[in-house]
Protein backbone atom coordinates (compact mmCIF):
# COMPACT_ATOMS: atom_id res chain seq x y z
CA UNK A 1 0.00 0.00 0.00
CA UNK A 2 1.28 3.50 -0.51
CA UNK A 3 0.77 6.15 1.57
CA UNK A 4 0.26 9.49 0.53
CA UNK A 5 1.89 11.41 -2.66
CA UNK A 6 4.87 13.68 -1.65
CA UNK A 7 5.81 15.18 -5.06
CA UNK A 8 8.29 18.69 -4.81
CA UNK A 9 5.59 20.86 -6.08
CA UNK A 10 2.12 20.06 -4.94
CA UNK A 11 -1.11 21.27 -6.59
CA UNK A 12 -4.14 21.95 -4.05
CA UNK A 13 -7.20 21.98 -6.44
CA UNK A 14 -9.68 24.94 -5.16
CA UNK A 15 -11.81 24.65 -2.60
CA UNK A 16 -14.64 24.36 -4.99
CA UNK A 17 -13.55 21.40 -6.63
CA UNK A 18 -13.04 19.45 -2.97
CA UNK A 19 -17.02 20.65 -2.12
CA UNK A 20 -17.89 19.34 -5.43
CA UNK A 21 -16.23 15.89 -5.35
CA UNK A 22 -17.05 15.70 -1.50
CA UNK A 23 -20.40 15.64 -2.26
CA UNK A 24 -20.55 13.03 -4.38
CA UNK A 25 -17.89 10.18 -2.88
CA UNK A 26 -19.24 6.99 -3.52
CA UNK A 27 -20.92 4.91 -0.83
CA UNK A 28 -17.72 2.27 -0.77
CA UNK A 29 -15.58 4.90 0.80
CA UNK A 30 -17.96 6.46 3.68
CA UNK A 31 -17.03 6.81 7.29
CA UNK A 32 -13.05 7.15 6.41
CA UNK A 33 -11.58 8.14 10.15
CA UNK A 34 -9.12 10.64 8.66
CA UNK A 35 -10.88 12.24 6.16
CA UNK A 36 -14.16 14.74 6.87
CA UNK A 37 -17.52 13.49 5.99
CA UNK A 38 -18.80 12.13 3.02
CA UNK A 39 -22.34 12.58 1.74
CA UNK A 40 -23.95 9.68 -0.88
CA UNK A 41 -23.57 9.57 -4.34
CA UNK A 42 -24.31 12.23 -6.35
CA UNK A 43 -27.80 12.02 -8.65
CA UNK A 44 -25.87 11.43 -11.63
CA UNK A 45 -25.48 8.12 -11.23
CA UNK A 46 -29.00 7.85 -9.67
CA UNK A 47 -29.83 9.13 -12.84
CA UNK A 48 -28.82 5.72 -15.26
CA UNK A 49 -29.86 3.49 -12.20
CA UNK A 50 -33.37 1.25 -12.78
CA UNK A 51 -35.38 0.39 -10.00
CA UNK A 52 -36.28 -2.94 -11.38
CA UNK A 53 -35.06 -5.93 -9.89
CA UNK A 54 -31.82 -7.42 -11.00
CA UNK A 55 -32.50 -9.44 -14.19
CA UNK A 56 -32.02 -12.85 -13.82
CA UNK A 57 -28.93 -13.41 -16.22
CA UNK A 58 -26.87 -11.06 -13.24
CA UNK A 59 -24.57 -13.54 -11.68
CA UNK A 60 -21.82 -13.23 -8.86
CA UNK A 61 -19.02 -14.74 -10.14
CA UNK A 62 -16.54 -16.25 -7.17
CA UNK A 63 -12.73 -16.06 -7.77
CA UNK A 64 -11.62 -18.48 -7.17
CA UNK A 65 -14.74 -20.61 -7.16
CA UNK A 66 -13.50 -23.47 -4.97
CA UNK A 67 -14.94 -24.13 -1.71
CA UNK A 68 -12.90 -23.73 1.96
CA UNK A 69 -12.10 -27.88 1.56
CA UNK A 70 -10.47 -27.44 -1.67
CA UNK A 71 -8.89 -24.20 -1.07
CA UNK A 72 -7.07 -25.67 1.98
CA UNK A 73 -5.94 -29.06 -0.32
CA UNK A 74 -4.58 -26.86 -3.03
CA UNK A 75 -3.05 -24.54 -1.18
CA UNK A 76 -0.76 -27.46 1.27
CA UNK A 77 -0.23 -29.56 -1.89
CA UNK A 78 1.42 -26.20 -3.05
CA UNK A 79 2.97 -25.25 -0.03
CA UNK A 80 4.63 -29.00 -0.15
CA UNK A 81 6.09 -28.35 -3.29
CA UNK A 82 7.36 -24.89 -3.13
CA UNK A 83 8.97 -25.59 0.59
CA UNK A 84 12.03 -27.34 2.12
CA UNK A 85 12.47 -30.08 4.66
CA UNK A 86 13.82 -28.94 7.79
CA UNK A 87 17.04 -31.45 7.61
CA UNK A 88 17.99 -29.60 4.26
CA UNK A 89 17.97 -26.11 6.19
CA UNK A 90 20.86 -24.33 8.39
CA UNK A 91 19.69 -21.92 10.41
CA UNK A 92 23.01 -20.37 12.09
CA UNK A 93 21.60 -17.14 13.80
CA UNK A 94 21.14 -16.19 17.52
CA UNK A 95 18.73 -14.41 19.24
CA UNK A 96 15.25 -12.83 18.01
CA UNK A 97 14.38 -11.06 14.66
CA UNK A 98 11.58 -9.22 13.90
CA UNK A 99 10.27 -9.79 9.74
CA UNK A 100 8.02 -6.56 9.43
CA UNK A 101 5.25 -7.66 6.50
CA UNK A 102 4.38 -4.87 3.77
CA UNK A 103 3.30 -5.74 0.70
CA UNK A 104 4.51 -9.55 0.71
CA UNK A 105 1.90 -11.01 3.25
CA UNK A 106 2.76 -15.02 2.21
CA UNK A 107 4.89 -17.66 2.98
CA UNK A 108 6.05 -19.33 -0.47
CA UNK A 109 9.25 -17.39 -2.14
CA UNK A 110 9.59 -14.98 0.82
CA UNK A 111 13.38 -14.45 1.05
CA UNK A 112 12.81 -11.77 3.79
CA UNK A 113 11.32 -14.28 6.08
CA UNK A 114 13.40 -16.90 4.93
CA UNK A 115 16.35 -14.66 5.68
CA UNK A 116 15.14 -13.75 8.92
CA UNK A 117 14.72 -17.45 10.05
CA UNK A 118 18.47 -17.86 8.88
CA UNK A 119 19.83 -15.49 11.26
CA UNK A 120 17.99 -16.20 14.41
CA UNK A 121 16.77 -18.38 17.27
CA UNK A 122 13.35 -16.95 17.16
CA UNK A 123 11.37 -14.98 14.83
CA UNK A 124 8.34 -12.33 15.13
CA UNK A 125 6.66 -11.37 12.71
CA UNK A 126 4.75 -8.25 12.86
CA UNK A 127 1.69 -6.30 10.80
CA UNK A 128 1.45 -2.76 11.25
CA UNK A 129 -1.88 -0.69 10.19
CA UNK A 130 -0.85 2.48 9.40
CA UNK A 131 -3.44 4.73 9.85
CA UNK A 132 -1.83 7.21 6.67
CA UNK A 133 -3.21 4.08 4.54
CA UNK A 134 -6.40 5.07 5.03
CA UNK A 135 -6.08 9.08 5.17
CA UNK A 136 -6.67 11.17 1.61
CA UNK A 137 -4.99 10.98 -1.23
CA UNK A 138 -2.35 14.11 -2.42
CA UNK A 139 -4.15 15.95 -4.86
CA UNK A 140 -8.04 15.54 -4.68
CA UNK A 141 -8.50 14.01 -1.54
CA UNK A 142 -9.69 10.54 -1.88
CA UNK A 143 -9.77 7.92 0.81
CA UNK A 144 -6.47 5.95 -0.10
CA UNK A 145 -8.36 3.11 0.93
CA UNK A 146 -11.89 2.40 -0.27
CA UNK A 147 -13.77 -0.79 1.97
CA UNK A 148 -13.55 -2.87 -0.90
CA UNK A 149 -9.16 -2.96 -0.65
CA UNK A 150 -9.45 -2.88 3.15
CA UNK A 151 -11.79 -5.87 3.37
CA UNK A 152 -9.20 -7.62 0.97
CA UNK A 153 -6.34 -6.65 2.89
CA UNK A 154 -8.26 -8.35 6.24
CA UNK A 155 -8.49 -11.39 4.16
CA UNK A 156 -5.18 -11.11 3.38
CA UNK A 157 -3.89 -10.18 7.19
CA UNK A 158 -5.74 -13.50 8.14
CA UNK A 159 -5.03 -16.03 5.39
CA UNK A 160 -0.85 -15.20 6.58
CA UNK A 161 -1.80 -15.54 10.42
CA UNK A 162 -3.28 -19.06 9.76
CA UNK A 163 -0.24 -19.87 7.65
CA UNK A 164 2.31 -18.67 9.75
CA UNK A 165 0.31 -20.38 12.85
CA UNK A 166 1.01 -23.54 10.71
CA UNK A 167 4.27 -23.12 10.80
CA UNK A 168 5.00 -22.44 14.40
CA UNK A 169 4.63 -18.82 14.40
CA UNK A 170 2.27 -16.22 14.72
CA UNK A 171 1.38 -12.43 13.62
CA UNK A 172 1.51 -9.64 15.83
CA UNK A 173 -0.94 -7.01 14.33
CA UNK A 174 -0.64 -3.29 16.09
CA UNK A 175 -2.32 -0.04 14.62
CA UNK A 176 -0.18 2.34 14.12
CA UNK A 177 2.80 3.72 12.12
CA UNK A 178 5.68 1.94 11.90
CA UNK A 179 8.57 3.92 12.59
CA UNK A 180 7.14 4.11 16.29
CA UNK A 181 5.66 0.65 16.76
CA UNK A 182 9.17 -1.33 15.45
CA UNK A 183 11.57 0.27 17.09
CA UNK A 184 8.92 -0.24 20.55
CA UNK A 185 8.43 -4.43 19.32
CA UNK A 186 12.77 -4.37 19.25
CA UNK A 187 13.29 -3.07 22.44
CA UNK A 188 10.83 -5.31 24.37
CA UNK A 189 11.51 -8.49 22.60
CA UNK A 190 15.43 -7.84 22.30
CA UNK A 191 15.48 -7.84 18.66
CA UNK A 192 18.55 -7.16 17.00
CA UNK A 193 17.32 -6.95 13.49
CA UNK A 194 14.24 -6.23 11.73
CA UNK A 195 13.77 -7.76 8.03
CA UNK A 196 11.27 -6.17 5.66
CA UNK A 197 10.44 -5.87 1.60
CA UNK A 198 11.91 -3.09 -0.37
CA UNK A 199 9.49 -0.82 -1.90
CA UNK A 200 10.15 1.94 -4.85
CA UNK A 201 8.00 5.19 -4.25
CA UNK A 202 8.79 8.03 -2.00
CA UNK A 203 5.95 7.58 0.92
CA UNK A 204 6.98 3.92 1.10
CA UNK A 205 10.70 4.92 0.95
CA UNK A 206 9.76 7.67 3.72
CA UNK A 207 8.67 4.90 6.27
CA UNK A 208 11.81 3.18 5.34
CA UNK A 209 14.26 5.99 6.41
CA UNK A 210 11.59 6.66 9.64
CA UNK A 211 12.10 3.14 10.69
CA UNK A 212 15.95 3.35 10.73
CA UNK A 213 15.83 6.42 12.43
CA UNK A 214 13.53 5.31 15.03
CA UNK A 215 15.89 1.82 15.39
CA UNK A 216 18.99 3.70 15.24
CA UNK A 217 17.77 5.63 18.34
CA UNK A 218 16.69 2.88 20.23
CA UNK A 219 18.54 1.08 22.53
CA UNK A 220 18.19 -2.66 23.84
CA UNK A 221 17.23 -2.18 27.77
CA UNK A 222 17.81 -4.67 30.59
CA UNK A 223 15.68 -7.58 31.80
CA UNK A 224 14.02 -5.52 34.28
CA UNK A 225 13.80 -2.35 32.62
CA UNK A 226 12.09 -4.49 29.68
CA UNK A 227 9.63 -5.84 32.20
CA UNK A 228 6.26 -3.84 31.84
CA UNK A 229 7.55 -1.11 30.37
CA UNK A 230 4.91 -1.33 27.21
CA UNK A 231 0.91 -1.80 27.83
CA UNK A 232 0.73 -3.42 24.95
CA UNK A 233 2.81 -6.07 24.95
CA UNK A 234 2.90 -8.66 27.62
CA UNK A 235 6.31 -10.07 27.11
CA UNK A 236 9.87 -11.35 28.07
CA UNK A 237 12.94 -10.66 26.15
CA UNK A 238 13.81 -13.75 24.69
CA UNK A 239 17.50 -14.97 23.78
CA UNK A 240 17.56 -18.42 23.57
CA UNK A 241 21.34 -18.85 23.51
CA UNK A 242 21.03 -16.58 26.49
CA UNK A 243 22.88 -13.35 24.27
CA UNK A 244 22.03 -10.22 25.12
CA UNK A 245 22.88 -7.51 21.85
CA UNK A 246 23.82 -4.57 22.87
CA UNK A 247 24.35 -2.80 19.20
CA UNK A 248 20.97 -1.27 18.04
CA UNK A 249 18.88 -2.87 15.91
CA UNK A 250 19.36 -2.51 12.12
CA UNK A 251 16.79 -2.68 9.18
CA UNK A 252 17.80 -5.19 6.40
CA UNK A 253 15.91 -4.36 3.45
CA UNK A 254 15.50 -7.14 0.72
CA UNK A 255 14.57 -6.87 -3.18
CA UNK A 256 11.35 -9.53 -3.52
CA UNK A 257 8.39 -8.31 -5.29
CA UNK A 258 9.33 -8.23 -9.46
CA UNK A 259 9.88 -11.30 -11.61
CA UNK A 260 13.30 -10.18 -13.04
CA UNK A 261 15.73 -9.29 -9.67
CA UNK A 262 17.04 -5.60 -9.63
CA UNK A 263 20.55 -7.09 -9.28
CA UNK A 264 20.29 -9.15 -11.88
CA UNK A 265 19.43 -6.31 -14.84
CA UNK A 266 21.19 -5.75 -17.86
CA UNK A 267 22.32 -1.96 -17.48
CA UNK A 268 21.75 0.20 -14.37
CA UNK A 269 18.28 1.42 -13.20
CA UNK A 270 19.35 5.11 -14.50
CA UNK A 271 19.46 3.56 -17.70
CA UNK A 272 16.34 1.89 -18.45
CA UNK A 273 15.07 1.98 -21.76
CA UNK A 274 12.29 4.10 -22.06
CA UNK A 275 10.20 2.07 -24.48
CA UNK A 276 9.04 -1.12 -22.73
CA UNK A 277 9.85 -3.14 -25.73
CA UNK A 278 13.71 -2.52 -25.39
CA UNK A 279 13.34 -3.14 -21.66
CA UNK A 280 11.68 -6.44 -22.47
CA UNK A 281 14.06 -7.55 -25.21
CA UNK A 282 17.03 -7.15 -23.03
CA UNK A 283 16.45 -8.86 -20.13
CA UNK A 284 15.01 -12.21 -21.82
CA UNK A 285 18.02 -11.91 -23.50
CA UNK A 286 20.42 -11.27 -20.70
CA UNK A 287 18.78 -12.51 -17.00
CA UNK A 288 17.94 -15.61 -15.59
CA UNK A 289 14.70 -15.39 -13.46
CA UNK A 290 16.03 -16.75 -10.12
CA UNK A 291 14.80 -19.69 -8.58
CA UNK A 292 11.60 -19.47 -6.05
CA UNK A 293 13.08 -19.53 -2.15
CA UNK A 294 12.12 -22.45 -0.61
CA UNK A 295 11.20 -21.66 2.95
CA UNK A 296 11.32 -24.52 5.53
CA UNK A 297 8.04 -26.09 6.38
CA UNK A 298 8.56 -25.56 10.20
CA UNK A 299 10.16 -21.62 10.67
CA UNK A 300 8.88 -21.59 14.40
CA UNK A 301 9.68 -21.08 17.68
CA UNK A 302 8.19 -16.91 18.20
CA UNK A 303 8.82 -14.80 20.92
CA UNK A 304 5.96 -15.81 23.97
CA UNK A 305 3.78 -12.96 24.31
CA UNK A 306 0.04 -12.81 25.38
CA UNK A 307 -1.04 -10.58 22.92
CA UNK A 308 -0.40 -10.87 19.50
CA UNK A 309 -3.38 -8.15 18.57
CA UNK A 310 -6.23 -8.66 16.78
CA UNK A 311 -7.16 -7.65 13.14
CA UNK A 312 -9.43 -5.12 12.50
CA UNK A 313 -12.72 -5.45 11.05
CA UNK A 314 -13.99 -2.81 8.19
CA UNK A 315 -16.21 -1.06 10.70
CA UNK A 316 -12.93 -0.17 13.18
CA UNK A 317 -11.21 0.92 10.60
CA UNK A 318 -14.04 3.35 9.79
CA UNK A 319 -15.58 1.44 6.74
CA UNK A 320 -18.90 0.12 5.74
CA UNK A 321 -19.33 -1.71 2.85
CA UNK A 322 -22.47 -3.26 1.06
CA UNK A 323 -22.19 -6.97 0.18
CA UNK A 324 -21.01 -7.57 -3.25
CA UNK A 325 -23.92 -9.39 -4.70
CA UNK A 326 -23.32 -9.33 -8.57
CA UNK A 327 -19.95 -9.33 -10.83
CA UNK A 328 -17.03 -10.56 -8.86
CA UNK A 329 -16.28 -11.15 -5.60
CA UNK A 330 -12.40 -11.91 -5.09
CA UNK A 331 -11.50 -13.73 -2.06
CA UNK A 332 -8.00 -12.21 0.17
CA UNK A 333 -4.74 -14.43 0.98
CA UNK A 334 -1.92 -16.52 -0.20
CA UNK A 335 -4.39 -19.97 -0.13
CA UNK A 336 -7.02 -17.88 -2.41
CA UNK A 337 -3.95 -16.68 -4.85
CA UNK A 338 -2.83 -20.72 -4.73
CA UNK A 339 -6.17 -21.90 -5.18
CA UNK A 340 -6.45 -19.34 -8.32
CA UNK A 341 -3.31 -20.40 -10.19
CA UNK A 342 -4.42 -24.18 -9.72
CA UNK A 343 -8.23 -23.89 -10.64
CA UNK A 344 -6.95 -21.31 -14.11
CA UNK A 345 -4.18 -23.04 -15.14
CA UNK A 346 -4.44 -27.00 -14.28
CA UNK A 347 -8.18 -27.48 -13.25
CA UNK A 348 -9.59 -25.51 -16.19
CA UNK A 349 -6.37 -25.16 -18.20
CA UNK A 350 -7.31 -22.06 -19.20
CA UNK A 351 -3.93 -20.88 -19.62
CA UNK A 352 -3.35 -22.44 -22.72
CA UNK A 353 -6.17 -19.46 -24.60
CA UNK A 354 -4.84 -16.67 -22.28
CA UNK A 355 -3.63 -14.61 -24.78
CA UNK A 356 -6.86 -15.05 -27.25
CA UNK A 357 -9.82 -14.58 -24.36
CA UNK A 358 -7.57 -11.47 -22.13
CA UNK A 359 -9.37 -8.56 -23.66
CA UNK A 360 -13.12 -10.47 -22.63
CA UNK A 361 -14.68 -8.39 -20.30
CA UNK A 362 -17.69 -10.11 -18.58
CA UNK A 363 -17.29 -13.72 -15.95
CA UNK A 364 -14.66 -14.74 -14.00
CA UNK A 365 -12.48 -16.88 -16.67
CA UNK A 366 -11.46 -14.47 -19.71
CA UNK A 367 -8.39 -13.38 -17.73
CA UNK A 368 -6.13 -14.99 -14.76
CA UNK A 369 -7.52 -12.37 -12.19
CA UNK A 370 -4.18 -12.95 -10.32
CA UNK A 371 -3.21 -9.41 -9.58
CA UNK A 372 -4.85 -8.23 -6.98
CA UNK A 373 -2.38 -11.34 -4.94
CA UNK A 374 0.32 -9.53 -6.81
CA UNK A 375 -0.25 -6.47 -6.04
CA UNK A 376 -0.30 -7.17 -2.08
CA UNK A 377 2.37 -9.98 -2.15
CA UNK A 378 -0.01 -12.73 -1.52
CA UNK A 379 1.41 -14.64 -5.18
CA UNK A 380 5.14 -14.14 -5.82
CA UNK A 381 5.72 -13.63 -9.50
CA UNK A 382 8.57 -15.85 -9.61
CA UNK A 383 6.16 -18.80 -8.20
CA UNK A 384 3.89 -17.53 -10.92
CA UNK A 385 6.34 -17.73 -13.43
CA UNK A 386 7.49 -21.55 -12.05
CA UNK A 387 4.35 -22.44 -12.42
CA UNK A 388 3.78 -21.26 -15.88
CA UNK A 389 7.14 -23.41 -16.87
CA UNK A 390 5.82 -26.50 -15.06
CA UNK A 391 2.46 -26.14 -17.28
CA UNK A 392 4.45 -25.59 -20.36
CA UNK A 393 6.33 -28.71 -19.80
CA UNK A 394 3.47 -30.53 -18.90
CA UNK A 395 0.32 -29.88 -20.85
CA UNK A 396 1.57 -27.28 -23.59
CA UNK A 397 3.91 -24.00 -24.49
CA UNK A 398 2.44 -21.47 -26.84
CA UNK A 399 1.98 -17.45 -27.23
CA UNK A 400 -0.62 -17.40 -24.63
CA UNK A 401 1.60 -18.78 -21.88
CA UNK A 402 4.19 -16.81 -22.68
CA UNK A 403 1.94 -13.64 -22.72
CA UNK A 404 1.13 -14.23 -18.97
CA UNK A 405 5.15 -13.69 -18.45
CA UNK A 406 4.78 -10.91 -20.97
CA UNK A 407 2.50 -9.40 -18.43
CA UNK A 408 4.33 -9.71 -15.66
CA UNK A 409 7.89 -8.10 -17.11
CA UNK A 410 5.31 -5.02 -17.45
CA UNK A 411 4.85 -5.03 -13.92
CA UNK A 412 8.75 -5.89 -13.74
CA UNK A 413 9.11 -2.87 -15.84
CA UNK A 414 6.81 0.09 -14.33
CA UNK A 415 8.45 -0.70 -10.74
CA UNK A 416 11.51 0.19 -12.39
CA UNK A 417 10.62 3.03 -13.63
CA UNK A 418 9.46 4.44 -10.27
CA UNK A 419 12.74 4.30 -9.31
CA UNK A 420 14.16 5.68 -12.23
CA UNK A 421 11.69 8.59 -11.97
CA UNK A 422 10.70 8.92 -8.96
CA UNK A 423 8.18 11.46 -8.07
CA UNK A 424 7.45 12.85 -11.73
CA UNK A 425 5.26 9.82 -11.92
CA UNK A 426 2.34 11.32 -9.81
CA UNK A 427 3.39 14.88 -11.60
CA UNK A 428 0.95 16.30 -14.16
CA UNK A 429 3.05 16.50 -16.36
CA UNK A 430 4.65 12.94 -15.75
CA UNK A 431 8.31 11.57 -16.43
CA UNK A 432 8.15 13.18 -20.08
CA UNK A 433 7.09 16.73 -18.47
CA UNK A 434 4.67 17.51 -20.79
CA UNK A 435 2.82 20.85 -20.68
CA UNK A 436 -1.39 20.58 -20.75
CA UNK A 437 -4.24 22.36 -19.89
CA UNK A 438 -6.51 19.08 -18.28
CA UNK A 439 -9.27 20.51 -16.45
CA UNK A 440 -10.26 19.59 -13.25
CA UNK A 441 -14.27 20.06 -13.28
CA UNK A 442 -15.70 18.17 -10.56
CA UNK A 443 -19.39 17.64 -11.88
CA UNK A 444 -17.51 16.32 -14.96
CA UNK A 445 -15.40 14.22 -12.96
CA UNK A 446 -18.55 12.89 -10.79
CA UNK A 447 -20.16 11.80 -13.79
CA UNK A 448 -17.53 9.51 -14.83
CA UNK A 449 -16.45 8.09 -11.29
CA UNK A 450 -20.33 7.62 -11.17
CA UNK A 451 -20.96 5.65 -14.23
CA UNK A 452 -22.92 8.58 -15.50
CA UNK A 453 -21.73 9.95 -18.49
CA UNK A 454 -24.02 8.97 -20.85
CA UNK A 455 -21.41 6.16 -22.52
CA UNK A 456 -23.12 2.89 -21.43
CA UNK A 457 -19.26 1.09 -21.81
CA UNK A 458 -17.42 4.06 -19.54
CA UNK A 459 -20.58 3.51 -17.43
CA UNK A 460 -20.83 -0.09 -17.03
CA UNK A 461 -16.87 -0.63 -16.09
CA UNK A 462 -17.23 2.10 -13.66
CA UNK A 463 -19.94 0.42 -11.84
CA UNK A 464 -17.98 -2.79 -11.86
CA UNK A 465 -14.73 -1.19 -10.23
CA UNK A 466 -17.18 0.40 -7.75
CA UNK A 467 -19.28 -2.48 -7.02
CA UNK A 468 -16.44 -4.95 -7.21
CA UNK A 469 -13.08 -3.38 -6.56
CA UNK A 470 -11.84 -4.83 -10.51
CA UNK A 471 -12.08 -3.60 -14.05
CA UNK A 472 -10.42 -5.44 -16.90
CA UNK A 473 -7.43 -4.15 -18.98
CA UNK A 474 -9.07 -3.67 -21.88
CA UNK A 475 -11.69 -0.98 -19.56
CA UNK A 476 -9.54 0.40 -17.89
CA UNK A 477 -7.52 1.68 -21.47
CA UNK A 478 -11.20 2.47 -22.56
CA UNK A 479 -11.96 4.75 -19.36
CA UNK A 480 -8.72 6.30 -19.29
CA UNK A 481 -8.95 7.29 -22.80
CA UNK A 482 -12.32 8.65 -22.57
CA UNK A 483 -11.61 10.65 -19.02
CA UNK A 484 -8.08 12.78 -20.67
CA UNK A 485 -8.92 12.67 -24.22
CA UNK A 486 -12.85 12.89 -24.42
CA UNK A 487 -13.27 14.81 -21.14
CA UNK A 488 -10.08 16.54 -21.15
CA UNK A 489 -9.55 15.98 -17.36
CA UNK A 490 -6.50 15.88 -15.52
CA UNK A 491 -5.30 12.28 -15.33
CA UNK A 492 -4.28 12.49 -11.98
CA UNK A 493 -8.24 12.43 -10.86
CA UNK A 494 -8.91 8.89 -12.59
CA UNK A 495 -5.59 8.00 -10.97
CA UNK A 496 -6.18 8.50 -7.75
CA UNK A 497 -9.67 7.42 -8.13
CA UNK A 498 -8.32 4.06 -9.39
CA UNK A 499 -6.23 4.02 -6.23
CA UNK A 500 -9.00 4.55 -3.76
CA UNK A 501 -11.23 1.73 -5.34
CA UNK A 502 -8.74 -0.77 -7.28
CA UNK A 503 -8.44 -4.42 -5.42
CA UNK A 504 -4.96 -4.45 -7.13
CA UNK A 505 -3.43 -1.37 -6.79
CA UNK A 506 -0.07 -0.27 -6.48
CA UNK A 507 1.25 3.27 -6.99
CA UNK A 508 4.53 1.93 -9.86
CA UNK A 509 1.64 0.38 -11.58
CA UNK A 510 -1.45 2.27 -11.14
CA UNK A 511 0.32 5.46 -11.79
CA UNK A 512 3.18 4.25 -14.75
CA UNK A 513 -0.40 3.15 -16.75
CA UNK A 514 -2.12 6.61 -16.16
CA UNK A 515 0.96 8.56 -17.14
CA UNK A 516 0.96 5.90 -20.26
CA UNK A 517 -2.75 6.23 -21.31
CA UNK A 518 -2.13 10.36 -20.66
CA UNK A 519 0.46 10.46 -22.90
CA UNK A 520 2.82 11.89 -20.11
CA UNK A 521 4.51 8.63 -19.64
CA UNK A 522 6.17 5.65 -21.24
CA UNK A 523 4.13 5.61 -24.65
CA UNK A 524 6.10 6.00 -27.47
CA UNK A 525 2.83 6.88 -29.02
CA UNK A 526 1.44 10.11 -29.04
CA UNK A 527 -2.48 11.00 -28.28
CA UNK A 528 -3.45 7.61 -28.45
CA UNK A 529 -6.83 7.36 -28.41
CA UNK A 530 -9.79 4.47 -27.74
CA UNK A 531 -12.67 4.73 -29.73
CA UNK A 532 -16.14 3.80 -27.90
CA UNK A 533 -17.21 2.80 -31.10
CA UNK A 534 -15.04 0.62 -32.21
CA UNK A 535 -14.06 -0.93 -29.21
CA UNK A 536 -17.32 -1.53 -28.46
CA UNK A 537 -17.77 -3.40 -31.32
CA UNK A 538 -14.92 -5.40 -31.18
CA UNK A 539 -15.16 -6.02 -27.54
CA UNK A 540 -18.76 -6.31 -26.28
CA UNK A 541 -20.46 -6.45 -29.66
CA UNK A 542 -23.90 -7.75 -28.44
CA UNK A 543 -23.93 -5.16 -25.57
CA UNK A 544 -23.85 -8.17 -23.00
CA UNK A 545 -21.36 -6.85 -20.91
CA UNK A 546 -23.18 -3.15 -20.96
CA UNK A 547 -26.47 -5.08 -19.87
CA UNK A 548 -25.06 -6.92 -17.27
CA UNK A 549 -23.89 -3.58 -15.07
CA UNK A 550 -26.66 -1.22 -17.20
CA UNK A 551 -29.71 -3.74 -16.59
CA UNK A 552 -32.58 -1.22 -18.16
CA UNK A 553 -30.37 -1.72 -21.25
CA UNK A 554 -31.29 -5.07 -21.92
CA UNK A 555 -34.55 -4.86 -23.21
CA UNK A 556 -32.84 -3.20 -25.99
CA UNK A 557 -31.95 -4.74 -29.26
CA UNK A 558 -28.45 -5.79 -29.17
CA UNK A 559 -27.31 -3.24 -31.86
CA UNK A 560 -28.60 -0.31 -29.62
CA UNK A 561 -27.32 -1.52 -26.17
CA UNK A 562 -24.07 1.02 -26.79
CA UNK A 563 -26.00 4.11 -28.59
CA UNK A 564 -28.94 3.77 -27.11
CA UNK A 565 -29.97 7.30 -27.35
CA UNK A 566 -32.46 9.30 -25.88
CA UNK A 567 -33.34 5.66 -23.85
CA UNK A 568 -30.48 6.15 -21.59
CA UNK A 569 -29.22 9.21 -19.86
CA UNK A 570 -28.02 12.44 -21.60
CA UNK A 571 -23.94 12.09 -23.01
CA UNK A 572 -21.77 14.70 -21.10
CA UNK A 573 -19.60 15.69 -23.72
CA UNK A 574 -19.19 14.75 -27.21
CA UNK A 575 -16.59 12.37 -28.77
CA UNK A 576 -13.15 13.51 -29.78
CA UNK A 577 -13.68 11.35 -32.91
CA UNK A 578 -17.99 10.94 -33.48
CA UNK A 579 -20.36 8.56 -31.50
CA UNK A 580 -21.20 6.21 -34.49
CA UNK A 581 -19.24 4.43 -36.53
CA UNK A 582 -21.71 3.65 -39.50
CA UNK A 583 -21.44 7.49 -40.03
CA UNK A 584 -17.83 8.10 -39.38
CA UNK A 585 -16.01 5.42 -41.22
CA UNK A 586 -12.58 7.49 -41.58
CA UNK A 587 -12.68 7.91 -37.98
CA UNK A 588 -12.98 4.09 -37.59
CA UNK A 589 -10.24 3.11 -39.24
CA UNK A 590 -8.19 5.88 -37.36
CA UNK A 591 -9.23 4.77 -34.35
CA UNK A 592 -8.57 1.34 -35.29
CA UNK A 593 -4.75 2.25 -35.75
CA UNK A 594 -4.52 4.42 -32.69
CA UNK A 595 -6.10 1.84 -30.28
CA UNK A 596 -3.19 -0.47 -30.55
CA UNK A 597 -1.67 -0.31 -26.74
CA UNK A 598 0.76 -1.77 -24.47
CA UNK A 599 -0.99 -5.04 -24.20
Amino acid sequence: MALFRSPASPLRPSLRLRRLLNASRSKLCLRSPTAMAMASSSSSSSASEHTEPMPASAKLFHVPALNALEMERIADETMHRYSRSNNDAKRKGRGTVIVWFRNDLRVLDNEVLFQAWCSSELVLPVYCLDPRHFATTHYFGFPKTGALRAQFLIECLEDLKRNLVKRGLDLLIRQGKPEEILPSIARTFGAHAVYAQKETCSEELDVERRVCKGLALSSIATSNELSGTDPLIDAKPQHASGISFKEDPRLHLMWGSTMYHIDDLPFGIDHIPDVYTQFRKSVESNCRIRDCIKVPKYIGPAPSTNDWGCIPTLEQLGLSLDQVKRGMKLSGGENAALSRVHEYFWKKDLLSTYKKTRNGMVGADYSTKLSPWLATGCLSPRLLCEEVKRYEKERVANDSTYWVLFELIWRDYFRFLSIKYGNSIFHLGGPRKVKSNWSQDGKLFNCWKDGGTGYPLIDANMKELSTTGFMSNRGRQIVCSFLVRDMGLDWRMGAEWFETCLLDYDPCSNYGNWTYGAGVGNDPREDRYFSIPKQAQTYDPEGEYVAFWLPQLRMLPKDKRHFPGRLYIQQIVPLKFGNNPRQHGTQTILSDRQRKSRR
